[in-house]
């Protein structure tokens, strides 16, 4: 790193700490509770609803769940927000899945708290992953080449004690991936892949026909077309995946939560 990108990353690193601060100052833990459980109010004003969820983090999250963001945090295993842990503990606490998919695995660190998430929460279950394990990138993300990232996924849910996850090893648009996706009614699928509109809409066709009755679709950096304004931390997303949340047919998906860039659909009967 240059000297000048060691002192943009040290003073955005200090913002971001300021950041912090500025929305715990004041904060009542006791007030959080009543705050995450109105979901409707995620649509309505996503940006009020976010900082709760962040404030939730850091003040009433279970200690085993935030210890799992900062172990991701540590040398850059993994990528989203605080209050992504919550829109996860919340999204479990009510809908209880018992199988979820990842398109786009990266490193491991939403598959691995979603098998957290049903140990804790006593949900037998089991999670499944399609990622190319590769540092392959899109045209808004780049990956370090010196991983090997199937390696890496495995030994982080060990490192939680957690089984080993049902891992194929395939970019979202190839038969092997599609043939996983179609294997079964999922109750959460997240998508979390290439963020470009074309890939990203692929991958939205095939898992939205694969998702039950009253199952969950979680888009990824989906927000663009939201009121959500992020903190200097965070991102309101990218225009692949927030393209493909504007297309979705409201007769067949209602939006349910919004968690800064990260947007949840219910599927309603077909």
């Amino acid at each position: 790193m240059s000297l000048l990108g060691f002192v943009r990353a040290h003073l955005s690193q200090a913002r971001g700490h300021a950041a912090t601060r500025r929305l715990l100052r004041g904060a009542r833990p006791q007030d959080l509770e009543k705050a995450v459980a109105d979901w409707s109010r995620s649509l309505i004003d996503p940006t009020a609803f976010y900082r709760d969820c962040f404030r939730y983090f850091h003040l009433r999250l279970p200690r085993e769940l935030r210890a799992h963001r900062r172990y991701f945090q540590l040398n850059h295993r993994g990528f989203g927000d605080d209050a992504f842990h919550v829109m996860w503990f919340l999204i479990f606490r009510k809908y209880r899945p018992r199988n979820l998919l990842e398109i786009g695995v990266y490193r491991g660190q939403v598959l691995s708290l979603a098998a957290l998430l049903q140990r804790r929460l006593r949900i037998e279950g089991e999670v499944a992953g399609i990622s190319p394990f590769e540092p392959l990138g899109n045209s808004v993300s780049k990956y370090a080449a010196d991983i090997d990232y199937l390696a890496d996924t495995r030994g982080n849910f060990a490192h939680f004690d957690l089984p080993e996850p049902h891992l194929v090893k395939a970019r979202s648009t190839d038969s092997t991936a599609i043939e996983l996706v179609a294997s079964r009614k999922w109750d959460c699928i997240y998508i979390d892949g290439s963020h470009d509109y074309e890939v990203a809409k692929a991958d939205w066709n095939a898992c939205s026909s694969n998702i039950k009755e009253a199952g969950l679709a979680v888009l990824d950096d989906a927000g663009l077309g939201t009121q959500f304004e992020p903190p200097i931390f965070s991102m309101k997303g990218h225009p692949g995946p927030s393209r493909v949340a504007d297309e979705i047919d409201r007769t067949r998906f209602r939006e349910v939560l919004q968690v800064g860039h990260n947007r949840v659909f219910e599927k309603l009967s077909d």
